[in-house]
Parts: structure tokens; sequence; C-alpha cells
């Protein structure tokens, strides 16, 4: 089942940032769904099945927005795995 959750946005957003109204709320999902995967409370797979992708196209556009797959919060957590490995 899905639900239907409205965000309401100033009029003019979609015009200033040179989209249609499709594309904007695509993009928005997008969003989210990244921020979601970023802060840990969605997986990857979850967050690409949303957004009617698979989960390599999903990891994928990561890159664009800077966001890493790797879930590290601070250099000695992945000084810490090094070491481990």
């Amino acid at each position: 089942m899905q639900t239907t959750i409205n965000v309401n946005f100033p009029k003019n957003l979609a015009f200033t940032l040179k989209m249609q109204d499709k594309e904007f709320s695509d993009e928005i999902k997008k969003m989210a769904m990244i921020k979601l995967f970023e802060i840990g409370k969605i997986s990857s797979g979850r967050a690409a099945e949303f957004l009617g992708m698979t989960r390599i196209a999903f990891l994928e556009i990561l890159e664009k927005y800077n966001v890493s797959y790797f879930s590290y919060k601070n250099k000695d957590e992945i000084l810490e795995d090094l070491n481990n490995a």
C-alpha cells in the first residue's frame, strides 16, 4: 500500500530552478531518498525500490550528490577498518 504525502513549496520554486513540475517532484523524491539513506534511515535497496530503479543505479547517483555509499562517521572509523582488514 502506498500513501501520498503532500509537501507545499512556493509556487515559483520549480520555475526558479528551471524545472517542470513533474521534474521538480521527481527530484525532491530522489533527494529525500538519498538523504534518508545518508543518515541511515533507509537501505539503498529500499530507496532504489521507492524510486523505481535498481540498487546499482541508486548507488551510482549518490556520487552526483556527494554522498558516500560507506557509512563512516569519521576518519578513525575508516582507519580502524583498514587496520582490521
